[in-house]
């Protein structure tokens, strides 16, 4: 009836439609728990009143409303720049459309093990502490902040970190498999008071924050009241009150090592794991 509105529907538009409809449907699970998804509620918010005032011949609002959209596609690389982050991170290391594949048992057990018992020696001795996990996410600039120390994961070395009057006490020692790489590191702080809560310290804030730009597991002991946590992904764990619930919720959040990942990841990965790590210049104690 009206030829010149016929759409010729080929292969390649079925394919394009179904590329189209995965990238978007990964890119939902990108942002989902994240702040992300209220603020893509808000944008929605403001298309949907400018296109009632379109419809409504309300030309102030709508002129008003087209500049604010405007303006806010500008800073939108800014607003989402923990996700693009993460999304790049996960499409670098080639899993951003692949599953995790399964960890080391043996050294993620070890691991689980020595974390989980250093967490609650260090609760019960009132020894605010910060144990970060490293996973698929290099955390060597965080290492760097710090003091390097490349030392063999154990109970003890961990309690002598921790333990208060120590130049170590002060800021993260980040694990990678079964190594301390370093201690007394600094952290970036979230400023997300939904996720982390208005009344928790800055131990629990830079856990949450570091778990926002990277895929790292964080334990959280708390000096004041001796309190057990775990962060991961933009969040903030209620209280452990049992070590061997602890080991379950670790093995339950980290992933492959990063030895193993690069090991059977793509090229990238293998060829960049030939590239020997720069050392710091300087190690830093702090007080």
């Amino acid at each position: 009836m009206w030829p010149h509105l016929a759409i010729r529907f080929t292969a390649i538009d079925a394919i394009d439609v179904i590329a189209t409809s995965i990238l978007t449907y990964y890119l939902l699970l990108l942002i989902r728990g994240t702040r992300a998804v209220q603020i893509m509620l808000g944008l929605f918010a403001l298309v949907v009143i400018l296109a009632v005032s379109n419809l409504l011949h309300l030309l102030v609002l709508a002129s008003l409303m087209q500049y604010l959209l405007l303006g806010t596609a500008v800073t939108l690389p800014i607003i989402f720049q923990p996700e693009l982050r993460r999304g790049l991170e996960q499409l670098g290391r080639g899993r951003l459309f692949v599953g995790d594949r399964g960890p080391d048992e043996e050294s993620a057990a070890q691991q689980v093990r020595i974390v989980a018992q250093a967490g609650f020696l260090l609760a019960r001795l009132r020894s605010g502490a910060l144990i970060v996990l490293e996973q698929q996410t290099g955390l060597r600039e965080y290492v760097e902040s710090g003091t390097a120390l490349d030392a063999r994961l154990s109970l003890e070395l961990l309690a002598s970190i921790f333990t208060k009057g120590s130049p170590l006490h002060d800021g993260a020692a980040i694990v990678r498999d079964l190594t301390i790489e370093g201690a007394a590191c600094f952290l970036p702080l979230s400023e997300n008071t939904i996720a982390v809560g208005r009344h928790v310290g800055t131990r629990h804030r830079a856990a949450v924050g570091l778990t926002e730009q990277t895929d790292a597991v964080v334990v959280v002991v708390s000096e004041e009241s001796g309190l057990v946590s775990v962060a991961r992904a933009g969040r903030l764990s209620v209280p452990i009150d049992d070590e061997d619930r602890l080991r379950r919720v670790l093995a339950a959040c980290i992933r492959p090592s990063r030895r193993n990942a690069k090991a059977e990841g793509s090229f990238l990965a293998n060829l960049l794991s030939r590239i020997p790590r720069a050392q710091s210049p300087t190690e830093q104690f702090r007080t």
